[in-house]
């Protein structure tokens, strides 16, 4: 994913075999002006955050046109990294405030956000089905597990946005609680309260299904 047409970066391949710089010496040489060393970390990071974005929005295209502003935004402000988080930390919250900000932006157009699109990125798997469908599942035990998932999913989609986005950094990018709380730009305290409410608004949904 190439970042700016002259100004930004142009992706290249890596020699797998070479061991890898960390992102805090990529960071610093391109602080220092190596524009390959950014190329780099785009490379490393591109499918987390199209994947992030594409949570956001239901577009695949609008979604890698807001994850490529994302790398724009956090190149130009790459002199302001101070390492007080982790660079993917620190990138996150770019691309989370990109995202947010195009749904302001384009709300009254229609756009809404939506969880179950995962921007195209081949790296998305569905939900894991229950232990005990995956060997001996009739039909209706997969339409009850289709089903269950279905209304996860809208469960998700139906949360408030702070709750939403809380939950899927913690369940689908994995990210620490610590890692939630810079890129949220809240205390942690708020980041276990709002994941903790968002998963009992989800198991409040789905527990009929359940019974």
């Amino acid at each position: 994913m190439a970042t700016e047409t002259t100004a930004s970066p142009v992706m290249r391949s890596v020699d797998p075999s070479k061991e890898q710089p960390t992102d805090q010496q990529l960071v610093l040489r391109a602080q220092q002006g190596d524009r390959r060393a950014f190329d780099l970390l785009v490379l490393k990071y591109q499918h987390r955050v199209l994947r992030l974005v594409g949570r956001f929005v239901r577009d695949p295209d609008q979604a890698f046109d807001l994850a490529q502003e994302a790398f724009i935004k956090a190149y130009r402000a790459l002199a302001n990294f101070r390492g007080e988080s982790a660079f993917y930390t620190w990138l996150y919250r770019i691309a989370v405030n990109t995202a947010k900000n195009q749904l302001v932006a384009t709300a009254r157009e229609g756009y809404s956000i939506s969880l179950n699109s995962g921007g195209g990125d081949e790296s998305d798997e569905p939900l894991p089905e229950p232990e005990g469908l995956r060997d001996h599942a009739t039909p209706e035990d997969m339409a009850a597990s289709q089903e269950l998932e279905q209304e996860i999913r809208a469960a998700i989609k139906a949360l408030p946005e702070d709750l939403r986005t809380a939950l899927t950094l913690r369940e689908m990018e994995g990210l620490s609680y610590e890692d939630i709380a810079v890129v949220m730009n809240c205390p942690i305290g708020t980041v276990r309260s709002r994941i903790f409410r968002a998963r009992e608004a989800v198991e409040e949904r789905i527990k009929p299904l359940l019974d």
